[in-house]
């Protein structure tokens, strides 16, 4: 297959940072370009961000990229962080900081849902958990603290749609956005049963149409001048970034699945069938791709890399030292455990607890701090596993992230869950997710088996089997006993 399409620009706009990549016809990244973004803390678990700066951040990696190139780019393709709520007016100007995915000001109140009932209530008719850093929480939350922010907001959306509306002047959001927790995944509409359930029916009209598959914007005059590119050049604005991830990393059959080892802990299995409601828990997601009749049942988890980052500053060491310290640490850490819960907003997947918190076990003066690190590596693999048998995988597995490129906990990963992990070689794989929907929606789609040609494979070690699926079975037992106190915390 000849494409005809010339490059186009993958622009990744993530929690703390935005990046913008610029792909040939066979996927080859050309240039890269990235800047970092503030999240600005408050006391009681707020977490938020500038719509300015971030806006910035895109304009200043895609200018970067752009000047690099010999030509204007054909497009530009939209991913990035999802969830939380960026509150905009009729133009696009923020009404307040927008609030992130991270966020846990809401927190008690999603503990108060679990227990009365509202959260399997809006499972059964969605299919989506909800966890506090979720439109439903916050914009209930918003409607008792801030009623006059919604009164002069028109726009209730997400961070991809933000910057497609300052860039473009269209409102709109991608089906995958606007997921969590109000949409009906099989007809890609809002359920009014869930809205009603949460207490936010009258805020519906914030809520944005979720954009057909294959939808093409294009920049206005403002956006062009701010990216210093053509007025009219086509833009696409999602999907976000878990399901970009899995497009970018070659996820393409039912059952087969994605592990995104980032800040957070997202696992994906594609399906061809949407299930709300089902499950032992409400938790988790169905996430519509932009392939019709195709979905993701997601598992985003909050642990991740921001755990290990934490444990390593813990012992003194820094991200440079965590390979050195898996090595001198082996499988099973001398005995030491751990529970990998260090978000203030608890947990979201595969199960949802508000209050749920880290904790170390077995340690003693004879373990070290390698001990201590790989203890909490192992135990976010644990969650992994957790994660991906709740979300039905029965395929391969592709992992991506920053901690993709650790060779020794994808070691520990690919041993914990006793399979093969296929590991991209391109490390942008949103931003090259958001490049395929691209140039399929132009009319060119890109040759998958090119594109998704370079990759590594992580072998699991037969010699830890046993090993680990004790400590799995272990790790499970100890979040299940632990849930009870987690939960009498909330109440």
């Amino acid at each position: 297959m000849t494409s005809t399409i010339g490059t186009i620009v993958g622009v990744d706009i993530g929690t703390s940072v935005t990046k913008a990549v610029a792909f040939d016809r066979d996927g080859r990244a050309l240039h890269t370009a990235a800047r970092r973004s503030t999240l600005l803390r408050e006391p009681g678990g707020i977490v938020e961000q500038d719509l300015e700066e971030v806006l910035a951040s895109v304009a200043e990696v895609v200018r970067q990229v752009a000047a690099a190139l010999p030509a204007p780019p054909a497009a530009l393709a939209l991913t990035g962080q999802g969830d939380g709520l960026w509150l905009r007016d009729a133009e696009g100007r923020a009404t307040r900081r927008m609030i992130s995915w991270l966020d846990g000001r809401a927190a008690p109140l999603v503990g108060r849902w679990q227990r009365d009932g509202t959260v399997a209530e809006v499972f059964r008719h969605t299919g989506s958990g909800m966890f506090p850093g979720c439109h439903a929480p916050l914009l209930a939350w918003l409607n008792e603290h801030e009623p006059a922010t919604l009164e002069r907001s028109a726009v209730a959306g997400y961070c991809v749609d933000a910057i497609a509306q300052r860039l473009t002047g269209t409102i709109g959001v991608d089906a995958s956005d606007a997921t969590l927790p109000f949409l009906d995944p099989a007809g890609r509409t809002y359920s009014p049963g869930a809205l009603a359930a949460c207490g936010v029916s009258a805020l519906a009209r914030l809520l944005p149409e979720p954009a057909s598959p294959g939808a093409v914007l294009a920049l206005d005059r403002a956006g062009a001048a701010l990216l210093g590119l053509p007025e009219g050049l086509p833009l696409t604005a999602g999907p976000y970034d878990l399901p970009a991830c899995a497009l970018g990393s070659g996820v393409r059959e039912p059952g087969d699945g994605l592990l995104t080892v980032g800040t957070t802990l997202a696992c994906q299995v594609l399906t061809d069938h949407v299930e709300p409601g089902a499950g032992t828990e409400p938790a988790g997601m169905w996430l519509c791709t932009p392939e019709p009749g195709r979905w993701l049942r997601a598992m985003p988890a909050m642990v991740g890399t921001a755990g290990i980052d934490w444990a390593l500053g813990l012992v003194g060491a820094t991200t440079e030292d965590l390979e050195p310290l898996l090595t001198e640490s082996p499988a099973g850490a001398h005995g030491v455990t751990a529970l990998p819960f260090l978000s203030e907003a608890g947990e979201r997947a595969p199960f949802v607890s508000p209050r749920a918190r880290a904790a170390f076990e077995g340690l003693s003066l004879a373990h070290d701090r390698a001990d201590v690190v790989r203890a909490m590596c192992e135990a976010v693999g644990y969650a992994a596993r957790h994660c991906l048998e709740s979300a039905g995988l029965t395929g391969t597995l592709a992992a991506c992230g920053g901690g993709a490129r650790s060779a020794g906990w994808m070691r520990a990963f690919a041993g914990i869950l006793g399979r093969p992990v296929r590991v991209p070689l391109e490390s942008e794989v949103g931003a090259k997710g958001a490049a395929l929907v691209a140039r399929a929606s132009l009319g060119d789609p890109a040759d998958e088996e090119v594109w998704h040609a370079d990759h590594r494979i992580v072998e699991p070690d037969p010699g830890v089997r046993e090993l680990y699926e004790r400590g799995y079975a272990d790790y499970r037992a100890r979040v299940e006993s632990s849930r009870e106190r987690w939960d009498a915390r909330s109440a």
